[in-house]
């Protein structure tokens, strides 16, 4: 018999989301949004411009939690918009880590 804790377990289990990778051809076209619409404001080669540097080196000391906040959400008062309307949150999770790696100039 299923105790009242196993069944809890079990749904909270089953409602997480799923953390995998985008499929390769949304990860090319998240790459490209990095590059082009982010490299608008931050620099083209990601180093900084109207907005911070993107660098691995820049974002070393950030948490990827705030990081995903930020490209979720913008920031008021800065120009940064919110890009929630056009990423889900695991392309964001996928993004922060490739950024924080500095792997986006690699692909």
């Amino acid at each position: 018999m299923l105790t009242r804790a196993t069944v809890i377990a079990w749904l909270v289990l089953l409602s997480a989301p799923v953390l995998a990778d985008p499929p390769a051809p949304r990860q090319q076209e998240l790459v490209n949004l990095v590059r082009q619409d982010c490299g608008s404001c931050h620099g083209m080669t990601l180093q900084g411009g109207l907005g911070p540097p993107l660098t691995a080196a820049a974002l070393s000391g950030k948490p990827a939690e705030y990081l995903r906040g930020v490209i979720l959400d913008g920031r008021a008062g800065t120009p940064m918009p919110p890009w929630r309307p056009f990423v889900s949150e695991s392309e964001v999770r996928w993004m922060v880590d490739m950024l924080k790696r500095g792997a986006i100039n690699d692909r």
